[in-house]
């Protein structure tokens, strides 16, 4: 494998797309390749003296190998921590799946060889009345890469974005399963479940970390069939 791009999405809001994502940079990033982390709409940034900055897409310009400026990485954020197409009306702004395809193109022209895109919230986070962001990753059609956030209830959400998102036409490249809840009853049992009921290769158990770091995270992750392109 030579070039990969991919689309990070999340069972839900809060379900470590982002620090899985991070670590898959690393995990690419120790097999030789040259990476680039993108996301092209957040809302929940702080105000700064260089403008609107989000954590998350801090985090994937700092994993990457391949740096450009923040703008590249995220080029719409609001600052309340809202749904972006509501953010985007306080704005009175409209959020669309074409104009953000414009801003991701624009990004993927930079020289890296594995490129990673993380969505905002769920497979169907609304980016205005009509669009969600299942819109953008059919535009751009690129493979999906689902972060599970094991939890009670993760079965049911992540079956059902599995289902959406190959009703779309889209490759599941693969799953990451990720701990967020430590006391959560019968993990391994739930674990099971998914790997039996998802046709695509997991890709890692990353388990409750107190260190997010992405070299942390990389550790628990296995980029070797995505490589093979298998």
């Amino acid at each position: 494998m030579k070039r990969f791009t991919a689309f990070i999405t999340g069972t839900d809001t809060e379900v470590g797309k982002t620090f899985v994502t991070a670590g898959l940079l690393k995990a690419f990033e120790a097999e030789g390749y040259s990476t680039l982390g993108l996301k092209p709409v957040s809302a929940g940034c702080d105000v700064t003296e260089d403008g609107l900055r989000n954590e998350d897409a801090l985090a994937l310009q700092q994993a990457a190998s391949v740096k450009v400026a923040y703008e590249s990485v995220n080029p719409v954020a609001y600052e309340p921590a809202i749904a972006p197409h509501i953010a985007a009306m306080e704005k009175g702004k409209l959020l669309t799946a074409s104009s953000l395809e414009g801003f991701v193109r624009g990004a993927l022209l930079k020289p890296a060889q594995v490129k990673l895109i993380e969505g905002a919230g769920g497979w169907f986070t609304p980016l205005n009345y009509r669009e969600t962001l299942a819109d953008l990753v059919k535009k751009l059609d690129v493979p999906v890469i689902l972060v599970v956030g094991m939890r009670l209830g993760c079965l049911n959400h992540a079956l059902l974005t599995v289902a959406a998102l190959q009703s779309s036409g889209l490759k599941l490249a693969g799953w990451v399963a990720n701990r967020v809840d430590p006391e959560m009853s019968r993990y391994e049992e739930n674990l099971e479940t998914l790997k039996q009921m998802i046709d695509a290769p997991c890709l890692g158990e990353v388990p409750f970390l107190e260190n997010k770091s992405a070299e942390a995270v990389a550790e628990y992750l296995s980029i070797l069939e995505v490589i093979s392109g298998r």
